[in-house]
């Protein structure tokens, strides 16, 4: 646990200043994209969703976080999420259309990046050493957002890919005390379920089997299940069960 709040402490003093700048720029490339979504808008928000990632996966964890048992395995999981919107930069894929149904939810997640730091203050811990809101669970809960207001096309894989970071991201609450990413687990099963009816709604399911109603039936009990499971994990974490 001394070598993870260390490495955080490291990260946050040294690169204080480069996360500033990817949080201005985040929300200012979120801000056009809702104001004046341009194809340049939508092509600069693919960069820097590129860039976001590849920075976790090479300054955060390749470089501060190098004395962690198995970062290059996190940094390796970061790489294919970067390669991912690179892939999708080239193909075009993912458009960024508004969709409209998830608006309000997507505004929470927007907030929640900085809510991070703030419990952290609360829990008495002083910057550095503090969770900021360029780590890769809060950049896991910005992605999530966006792609919950920009949902039109469904990048699936994505939020697979996010959904098992979430669970990853299980053990370090009561492992390296970091209370902050119950707030990633709480979005990511809602999430979950709405982008799977999602794409079980576009018709993708029609003919298969079981059914796509019974389908959508073994996602909410699939889903209540794991947000069952996560409570308990949690609870027993910090010593009420």
């Amino acid at each position: 646990m001394e070598i993870f709040w260390k490495t955080i402490g490291a990260y946050n003093s040294s690169t204080w200043i480069q996360q500033l700048i990817l949080i201005v720029t985040g929300i200012l490339l979120t801000v056009r994209l809702y104001r004046k979504p341009t194809e340049n808008t939508k092509k600069a928000m693919k960069i820097f969703m590129v860039l976001i990632n590849l920075w976790i996966a090479v300054f955060y964890y390749v470089i501060y976080c190098s004395e962690r048992a198995y970062y290059y395995i996190f940094a390796c999981f970061w790489g294919v999420v970067t390669c991912i919107w690179i892939y999708d930069l080239i193909k075009g894929n993912y458009n960024f259309e508004r969709s409209y149904k998830y608006d309000k939810i997507a505004y929470i997640l927007y907030a929640i990046p900085f809510i991070y730091p703030l419990i952290s203050l609360w829990r008495g811990l002083h910057f550095p050493t503090v969770t900021s809101p360029v780590m890769p669970c809060t950049v896991t809960v910005f992605t999530i957002g966006i792609l919950m207001s920009f949902s039109k096309k469904i990048n699936l894989f994505l939020i697979l890919f996010l959904f098992h970071w979430a669970l990853l991201g299980i053990s370090k609450i009561y492992l390296y005390k970091i209370p902050e990413d119950i707030l990633l687990i709480l979005c990511i099963i809602p999430v979950l379920f709405l982008y799977c009816k999602e794409y079980i709604n576009s018709g993708v399911c029609t003919n298969t089997k079981p059914k796509a109603h019974s389908i959508k039936l073994l996602l909410l009990v699939t889903c209540c299940i794991i947000g069952v499971a996560f409570t308990y994990i949690i609870f027993k974490g910090f010593g009420y069960i």
